[in-house]
Protein backbone atom coordinates (compact mmCIF):
# COMPACT_ATOMS: atom_id res chain seq x y z
CA UNK A 1 0.00 0.00 0.00
CA UNK A 2 0.91 3.65 -0.19
CA UNK A 3 0.98 5.88 3.28
CA UNK A 4 2.89 9.16 4.17
CA UNK A 5 6.07 8.25 6.52
CA UNK A 6 8.11 9.89 8.99
CA UNK A 7 11.96 10.82 7.81
CA UNK A 8 13.06 13.27 10.13
CA UNK A 9 12.21 17.16 10.95
CA UNK A 10 9.91 18.16 8.07
CA UNK A 11 9.89 15.10 6.01
CA UNK A 12 7.48 13.18 4.92
CA UNK A 13 7.27 10.66 2.40
CA UNK A 14 4.34 9.09 0.06
CA UNK A 15 5.98 6.07 -0.52
CA UNK A 16 5.31 1.57 -0.70
CA UNK A 17 4.93 -0.18 2.26
CA UNK A 18 3.89 -3.24 3.58
CA UNK A 19 0.21 -3.87 3.93
CA UNK A 20 -0.91 -4.24 7.47
CA UNK A 21 -2.04 -7.05 8.92
CA UNK A 22 -3.79 -9.22 11.53
CA UNK A 23 -1.58 -9.37 14.95
CA UNK A 24 -4.31 -10.42 17.08
CA UNK A 25 -8.26 -11.62 17.53
CA UNK A 26 -9.31 -8.41 18.07
CA UNK A 27 -7.99 -6.82 15.09
CA UNK A 28 -9.55 -5.53 12.35
CA UNK A 29 -8.16 -4.06 9.31
CA UNK A 30 -9.66 -0.56 7.80
CA UNK A 31 -9.37 0.61 4.28
CA UNK A 32 -8.81 4.60 4.71
CA UNK A 33 -10.87 6.63 3.06
CA UNK A 34 -10.38 9.85 4.58
CA UNK A 35 -7.75 11.15 7.01
CA UNK A 36 -6.66 14.42 8.24
CA UNK A 37 -3.60 16.23 9.61
CA UNK A 38 -3.75 17.54 13.15
CA UNK A 39 -2.10 20.20 14.55
CA UNK A 40 -0.57 17.20 17.30
CA UNK A 41 1.10 15.88 14.27
CA UNK A 42 2.93 19.01 13.83
CA UNK A 43 4.67 18.35 16.86
CA UNK A 44 6.52 15.18 15.25
CA UNK A 45 6.72 16.63 12.09
CA UNK A 46 8.71 19.63 13.68
CA UNK A 47 10.43 17.05 15.97
CA UNK A 48 9.22 19.18 19.20
CA UNK A 49 8.33 15.37 20.35
CA UNK A 50 11.64 13.20 19.54
CA UNK A 51 11.69 9.42 19.45
CA UNK A 52 9.60 8.15 16.53
CA UNK A 53 11.20 5.50 14.37
CA UNK A 54 11.67 6.99 10.97
CA UNK A 55 9.32 5.50 8.41
CA UNK A 56 6.38 5.09 11.04
CA UNK A 57 2.87 5.84 9.16
CA UNK A 58 1.76 9.29 10.00
CA UNK A 59 -1.79 10.44 11.38
CA UNK A 60 -4.31 9.47 13.43
CA UNK A 61 -7.49 11.05 12.36
CA UNK A 62 -9.12 8.68 10.17
CA UNK A 63 -12.93 7.14 9.06
CA UNK A 64 -12.60 4.00 6.10
CA UNK A 65 -14.14 0.85 5.54
CA UNK A 66 -14.04 -2.52 7.47
CA UNK A 67 -11.88 -5.36 5.04
CA UNK A 68 -10.45 -7.85 7.76
CA UNK A 69 -11.54 -8.97 11.37
CA UNK A 70 -9.57 -11.01 13.58
CA UNK A 71 -11.00 -14.04 15.24
CA UNK A 72 -12.48 -12.69 18.17
CA UNK A 73 -14.46 -9.94 16.45
CA UNK A 74 -18.41 -10.68 16.66
CA UNK A 75 -20.13 -7.46 16.26
CA UNK A 76 -18.23 -6.05 13.15
CA UNK A 77 -17.86 -7.08 9.65
CA UNK A 78 -16.00 -6.70 6.96
CA UNK A 79 -18.36 -3.70 4.82
CA UNK A 80 -18.91 -1.64 7.99
CA UNK A 81 -18.20 1.95 7.89
CA UNK A 82 -16.66 3.18 10.67
CA UNK A 83 -14.78 5.99 12.81
CA UNK A 84 -11.99 6.18 15.24
CA UNK A 85 -10.88 8.02 18.12
CA UNK A 86 -6.82 8.96 17.62
CA UNK A 87 -6.21 6.21 19.82
CA UNK A 88 -7.10 3.04 21.18
CA UNK A 89 -9.08 1.52 24.67
CA UNK A 90 -10.73 -1.42 25.79
CA UNK A 91 -13.44 -0.01 26.87
CA UNK A 92 -13.33 -2.38 30.93
CA UNK A 93 -10.39 -1.23 32.57
CA UNK A 94 -10.58 1.18 35.44
CA UNK A 95 -10.20 4.59 33.21
CA UNK A 96 -12.74 3.43 30.08
CA UNK A 97 -15.59 2.88 33.03
CA UNK A 98 -14.91 6.24 34.57
CA UNK A 99 -14.82 8.10 30.76
CA UNK A 100 -11.06 8.41 30.91
CA UNK A 101 -10.70 6.28 27.19
CA UNK A 102 -7.29 8.49 26.82
CA UNK A 103 -5.65 6.45 29.38
CA UNK A 104 -6.74 3.13 28.54
CA UNK A 105 -4.38 0.72 29.97
CA UNK A 106 -4.30 -0.97 26.75
CA UNK A 107 -3.99 2.52 24.75
CA UNK A 108 -2.25 3.24 21.60
CA UNK A 109 -2.15 6.07 19.77
CA UNK A 110 -2.48 5.87 16.37
CA UNK A 111 1.30 7.47 14.44
CA UNK A 112 3.54 6.75 16.90
CA UNK A 113 5.99 3.71 16.85
CA UNK A 114 9.41 3.72 18.69
CA UNK A 115 12.35 1.51 18.33
CA UNK A 116 9.79 -0.86 16.83
CA UNK A 117 6.63 -0.79 19.10
CA UNK A 118 3.81 1.35 18.54
CA UNK A 119 1.04 1.61 16.43
CA UNK A 120 1.35 2.69 12.43
CA UNK A 121 -0.93 5.97 11.86
CA UNK A 122 -3.81 6.36 9.52
CA UNK A 123 -2.18 8.61 6.55
CA UNK A 124 -2.38 5.22 4.11
CA UNK A 125 -4.27 3.40 2.28
CA UNK A 126 -5.23 0.27 5.12
CA UNK A 127 -4.13 0.68 8.69
CA UNK A 128 -4.10 -1.95 11.85
CA UNK A 129 -7.20 -1.35 14.35
CA UNK A 130 -6.63 -3.05 17.48
CA UNK A 131 -9.04 -3.93 20.31
CA UNK A 132 -11.36 -2.61 17.63
CA UNK A 133 -14.93 -3.37 18.78
CA UNK A 134 -14.30 -1.08 21.73
CA UNK A 135 -12.22 1.40 20.17
CA UNK A 136 -14.57 1.87 16.05
CA UNK A 137 -18.13 3.18 16.23
CA UNK A 138 -20.31 2.27 13.15
CA UNK A 139 -20.87 5.37 11.01
CA UNK A 140 -25.17 6.18 12.07
CA UNK A 141 -27.18 7.42 9.27
CA UNK A 142 -27.20 11.58 9.54
CA UNK A 143 -23.47 11.74 9.51
CA UNK A 144 -21.38 12.62 6.58
CA UNK A 145 -17.66 11.40 5.86
CA UNK A 146 -15.98 14.31 7.04
CA UNK A 147 -18.35 14.99 9.96
CA UNK A 148 -17.41 11.69 10.86
CA UNK A 149 -13.41 11.83 10.60
CA UNK A 150 -13.69 15.34 12.60
CA UNK A 151 -15.84 13.36 15.49
CA UNK A 152 -12.79 11.05 16.07
CA UNK A 153 -10.51 13.96 17.36
CA UNK A 154 -11.26 17.79 16.56
CA UNK A 155 -14.91 18.11 17.89
CA UNK A 156 -14.56 15.70 20.74
CA UNK A 157 -10.87 17.52 21.99
CA UNK A 158 -12.42 21.33 21.82
CA UNK A 159 -16.04 19.94 23.66
CA UNK A 160 -13.53 18.04 26.27
CA UNK A 161 -11.32 21.47 26.38
CA UNK A 162 -15.12 23.78 27.36
CA UNK A 163 -16.25 21.15 29.56
CA UNK A 164 -13.15 21.50 31.92
CA UNK A 165 -13.56 25.22 31.79
CA UNK A 166 -17.03 24.49 33.67
CA UNK A 167 -19.08 26.55 31.63
CA UNK A 168 -21.68 28.70 33.13
CA UNK A 169 -24.33 31.02 31.66
CA UNK A 170 -23.82 34.69 31.70
CA UNK A 171 -20.00 34.36 32.30
CA UNK A 172 -17.40 36.13 30.45
CA UNK A 173 -14.68 33.64 28.96
CA UNK A 174 -11.95 33.33 26.26
CA UNK A 175 -10.24 31.04 23.90
CA UNK A 176 -7.15 31.49 23.26
CA UNK A 177 -5.99 30.15 19.70
CA UNK A 178 -8.59 29.47 16.96
CA UNK A 179 -6.91 27.24 15.07
CA UNK A 180 -8.81 23.98 14.47
CA UNK A 181 -9.39 22.21 17.71
CA UNK A 182 -9.86 26.31 19.19
CA UNK A 183 -12.88 26.40 16.69
CA UNK A 184 -14.37 23.40 18.00
CA UNK A 185 -13.98 24.75 21.78
CA UNK A 186 -15.78 27.55 20.42
CA UNK A 187 -18.39 25.26 19.14
CA UNK A 188 -18.25 23.16 22.55
CA UNK A 189 -18.85 26.19 24.75
CA UNK A 190 -21.52 27.39 23.21
CA UNK A 191 -23.21 24.24 23.09
CA UNK A 192 -22.32 24.00 27.39
CA UNK A 193 -24.41 27.58 27.59
CA UNK A 194 -21.52 30.04 26.93
CA UNK A 195 -23.10 33.25 26.08
CA UNK A 196 -19.68 35.74 26.37
CA UNK A 197 -16.92 34.00 24.68
CA UNK A 198 -14.36 35.74 23.38
CA UNK A 199 -11.54 33.98 20.90
CA UNK A 200 -8.04 35.12 20.68
CA UNK A 201 -5.87 34.45 17.50
CA UNK A 202 -3.88 36.95 15.17
CA UNK A 203 -4.81 35.28 11.59
CA UNK A 204 -7.93 37.31 9.99
CA UNK A 205 -9.33 34.36 8.35
CA UNK A 206 -9.34 32.26 11.50
CA UNK A 207 -10.45 35.18 13.42
CA UNK A 208 -13.30 35.24 11.08
CA UNK A 209 -14.01 31.71 11.23
CA UNK A 210 -14.49 32.41 15.47
CA UNK A 211 -16.99 34.84 14.83
CA UNK A 212 -18.95 33.08 13.04
CA UNK A 213 -18.78 30.25 15.13
CA UNK A 214 -20.50 33.18 17.90
CA UNK A 215 -17.41 34.13 19.47
CA UNK A 216 -16.39 37.55 20.05
CA UNK A 217 -13.06 38.24 17.98
CA UNK A 218 -9.65 39.43 19.36
CA UNK A 219 -6.75 40.30 17.00
CA UNK A 220 -3.85 40.16 19.56
CA UNK A 221 -1.59 41.93 16.63
CA UNK A 222 -3.67 44.81 17.25
CA UNK A 223 -5.62 44.89 20.32
CA UNK A 224 -4.15 43.57 23.91
CA UNK A 225 -6.60 40.84 25.09
CA UNK A 226 -6.03 41.21 28.67
CA UNK A 227 -7.29 44.78 28.84
CA UNK A 228 -10.16 44.03 26.73
CA UNK A 229 -10.77 40.95 28.96
CA UNK A 230 -10.31 43.45 32.06
CA UNK A 231 -12.18 46.27 30.78
CA UNK A 232 -15.45 43.89 30.35
CA UNK A 233 -15.54 42.11 33.98
CA UNK A 234 -14.99 45.08 36.09
CA UNK A 235 -11.07 44.54 35.89
CA UNK A 236 -11.19 40.89 36.99
CA UNK A 237 -10.68 38.61 33.81
CA UNK A 238 -12.09 36.15 32.17
CA UNK A 239 -13.95 33.49 34.48
CA UNK A 240 -12.43 30.61 32.72
CA UNK A 241 -9.52 30.81 29.82
CA UNK A 242 -9.66 28.27 27.44
CA UNK A 243 -6.22 27.18 25.80
CA UNK A 244 -5.64 25.38 22.36
CA UNK A 245 -2.59 26.34 21.33
CA UNK A 246 -0.51 24.21 23.42
CA UNK A 247 3.07 26.70 23.94
CA UNK A 248 4.47 28.83 26.39
CA UNK A 249 3.30 31.79 25.17
CA UNK A 250 -0.11 30.91 24.95
CA UNK A 251 0.04 29.32 28.53
CA UNK A 252 1.31 32.61 29.95
CA UNK A 253 -1.50 34.65 28.08
CA UNK A 254 -4.34 32.40 29.50
CA UNK A 255 -2.60 32.97 32.92
CA UNK A 256 -2.77 36.73 32.27
CA UNK A 257 -6.49 36.57 31.04
CA UNK A 258 -8.07 34.27 33.89
CA UNK A 259 -9.64 36.07 37.15
CA UNK A 260 -8.56 35.01 40.28
CA UNK A 261 -10.14 31.65 40.89
CA UNK A 262 -10.80 31.36 37.60
CA UNK A 263 -10.00 27.90 35.26
CA UNK A 264 -8.02 27.46 32.67
CA UNK A 265 -8.17 24.43 30.17
CA UNK A 266 -5.34 23.12 28.33
CA UNK A 267 -5.57 20.81 25.52
CA UNK A 268 -2.97 21.94 23.12
CA UNK A 269 -0.20 19.61 23.54
CA UNK A 270 2.86 22.04 25.41
CA UNK A 271 5.76 20.39 24.98
CA UNK A 272 7.89 23.31 26.10
CA UNK A 273 9.95 21.86 29.24
CA UNK A 274 8.15 24.11 31.91
CA UNK A 275 4.65 25.63 32.56
CA UNK A 276 4.21 28.83 31.41
CA UNK A 277 3.49 30.03 35.00
CA UNK A 278 5.30 29.47 38.41
CA UNK A 279 3.73 27.35 41.15
CA UNK A 280 3.43 30.49 43.66
CA UNK A 281 1.67 32.42 40.19
CA UNK A 282 -1.22 29.44 40.35
CA UNK A 283 -1.05 29.99 44.15
CA UNK A 284 -1.56 33.44 44.03
CA UNK A 285 -4.88 33.57 42.04
CA UNK A 286 -6.29 30.63 43.48
CA UNK A 287 -6.47 28.93 40.09
CA UNK A 288 -7.58 25.82 38.97
CA UNK A 289 -5.64 24.29 36.14
CA UNK A 290 -6.68 21.36 33.97
CA UNK A 291 -4.91 19.89 31.03
CA UNK A 292 -4.82 16.58 29.57
CA UNK A 293 -5.50 14.32 26.70
CA UNK A 294 -9.31 14.05 25.62
CA UNK A 295 -11.16 10.87 26.08
CA UNK A 296 -12.24 11.18 22.78
CA UNK A 297 -14.11 7.30 22.63
CA UNK A 298 -15.78 8.04 25.68
CA UNK A 299 -17.58 11.49 24.51
CA UNK A 300 -18.11 10.13 20.29
CA UNK A 301 -21.21 8.69 21.44
CA UNK A 302 -22.78 12.05 23.34
CA UNK A 303 -21.57 14.16 20.26
CA UNK A 304 -23.06 12.18 17.10
CA UNK A 305 -26.58 13.95 17.78
CA UNK A 306 -25.39 17.15 18.36
CA UNK A 307 -23.30 16.66 15.04
CA UNK A 308 -26.33 14.81 13.37
CA UNK A 309 -28.96 17.99 14.55
CA UNK A 310 -27.07 20.58 11.91
CA UNK A 311 -27.03 23.35 14.75
CA UNK A 312 -23.51 24.23 13.39
CA UNK A 313 -21.43 23.48 10.35
CA UNK A 314 -17.91 21.77 11.90
CA UNK A 315 -16.95 21.14 8.17
CA UNK A 316 -16.72 24.57 7.41
CA UNK A 317 -13.38 24.38 8.65
CA UNK A 318 -11.87 22.37 6.29
CA UNK A 319 -9.89 24.60 3.72
CA UNK A 320 -7.97 21.83 1.56
CA UNK A 321 -8.96 18.47 0.10
CA UNK A 322 -6.04 16.73 -1.23
CA UNK A 323 -5.13 13.13 -2.65
CA UNK A 324 -2.97 11.37 -0.56
CA UNK A 325 -0.24 11.30 -2.45
CA UNK A 326 -0.14 15.09 -1.60
CA UNK A 327 0.11 15.19 2.02
CA UNK A 328 3.97 16.20 1.99
CA UNK A 329 2.61 19.52 0.24
CA UNK A 330 -0.56 19.49 2.88
CA UNK A 331 2.51 19.66 5.79
CA UNK A 332 4.26 22.34 4.65
CA UNK A 333 1.21 24.60 3.79
CA UNK A 334 -0.64 23.86 7.29
CA UNK A 335 2.57 24.02 9.08
CA UNK A 336 3.91 27.63 7.76
CA UNK A 337 -0.53 28.39 7.21
CA UNK A 338 0.01 29.12 4.10
CA UNK A 339 -2.96 29.75 1.54
CA UNK A 340 -5.32 30.38 4.42
CA UNK A 341 -4.88 26.68 5.31
CA UNK A 342 -6.95 25.64 8.35
CA UNK A 343 -7.60 22.04 8.10
CA UNK A 344 -5.98 19.51 5.26
CA UNK A 345 -8.70 16.34 4.48
CA UNK A 346 -6.93 13.81 2.49
CA UNK A 347 -9.01 10.94 0.55
CA UNK A 348 -7.14 8.03 -1.83
CA UNK A 349 -9.17 9.61 -4.51
CA UNK A 350 -8.37 13.59 -3.40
Amino acid sequence: MNALTFHGRHQVVYQAIPDPQIKAPTDVIVKVKLCAICGSDLHVYHEHEKGIDHETVMGHEFMGEVVEVGKSIRHLKAGDVVMSPFSTSCGQCFYCMKGLTSRCVFSQLFGWVEKGKGLHGAQAEYVRVPIAESTLIRIPKGISDEQALMLGDIIPTGYFCAQQAEIKPDQVYAVVGCGPVGLMTIIGAIEQGATTLYAIDTVEERLAMAAKFGAIPIDASKTNPVSVLREVTENRGADAVMEAVGNKAAGKLAYELVRPGGIISMVGVCTDEQMAFSPTEAYNKNLTFKVGRCPARHLMDQLIPIVRSGRYDFTSIITHRLALKDGAKGYEMFANKKDNCLKVVMGLGG
